[in-house]
């Protein structure tokens, strides 16, 4: 709720040029170029590349400490998606509810992935050549039947606006997401 509010303070100032406060119910807040709020950077221009690149950082740390065990041929594939799933996205995701994704920040978060689905499902023998090749987009798609990273991020996004109308008028979110700054 919190994040939500500062989101919309952030972009409440953006839209107000070059004013060095607004004021709202009889306070008023400073604008500033960017502010991090629940260990998300809300920036005044509304850009999340560096918030992406910031949770990508853990991601990876968190795909290289388990990048043996994604590899590895003793556990199955099921068994490696649910690590995916469970522990490297909710760390790449965090406060994902807040982003506004544009194509780029699609294309790093689906390549990050792919990268981590490679690894899971390994590599694959060319018919013709007979060598070992990685696995293209198109097989990916094929092989992994869950929702793909961009995808969670708009249904998180959607399960909180659910939640944002069902808290009331009386809450200041709600009041954040209906009233037009």
């Amino acid at each position: 709720m919190l994040m939500k509010l500062c989101t919309w303070l952030c972009l409440k100032i953006r839209m107000q040029g070059r004013s060095d406060s607004i004021k709202t119910d009889n306070s008023s807040v400073e604008r500033v170029e960017e502010y991090k709020c629940l260990e998300t950077t809300l920036t005044n221009q509304n850009s999340i590349e560096e918030e992406i690149k910031r949770r990508l950082k853990p991601g990876n740390a968190c795909y290289h400490s388990v990048q043996n065990v994604l590899s590895s041929r003793l556990l199955s594939k099921n068994l490696k998606i649910k690590k995916w799933r469970n522990v490297i996205v909710p760390v790449v995701l965090y406060g994902c509810e807040t982003w506004s994704v544009i194509l780029r920040e699609e294309c790093r978060l689906r390549v990050f992935e792919n990268r981590v689905l490679r690894r899971i499902f390994g590599p694959k023998m060319d018919e013709v050549t007979r060598e070992w090749r990685k696995l293209h987009d198109e097989e990916l798609n094929d092989l992994y039947s869950s929702p793909y990273i961009v995808q969670v991020i708009k249904s998180r996004r959607m399960r909180w606006v659910g939640h944002v109308v069902h808290m009331g008028e009386r809450r200041g979110v709600y009041w954040v997401l209906v009233r037009k700054p």
